[in-house]
């Protein structure tokens, strides 16, 4: 998979604006209101991601989880990162 460049990065974050840039990684931080929603959260990223064979690093924080995104095989940020973020976003919007 194809390394995207700068101004394809930036009309990708357009469409997800929750989503930050941060060195060459895709990130945001998602709140609940308990740890166990939290989890919940955790689980259904976990089979979005094993679906897509693209694991997001995962920092969980009583309430808040971060996920991190980039492609390691291309050695930076893809198509592959966007599509799986914007799926983790519709988790919420459900």
């Amino acid at each position: 998979m194809k390394v995207l460049s700068p101004s394809q990065i930036d009309r990708q974050l357009k469409v997800l604006p929750e989503w930050r840039l941060r060195r060459s990684l895709l990130t945001r931080t998602f709140t609940f209101k308990d740890f166990p929603a939290a989890i919940r959260f955790v689980s259904k990223v976990a089979k979005l991601a094993e679906a897509a064979w693209h694991h997001p690093d995962i920092d969980i924080r009583w309430n808040r989880v971060t996920l991190s995104l980039t492609t390691h095989d291309a050695g930076g940020l893809t198509r592959k990162d966007f599509s799986l973020a914007g799926q983790f976003d519709q988790i919420i919007s459900k």
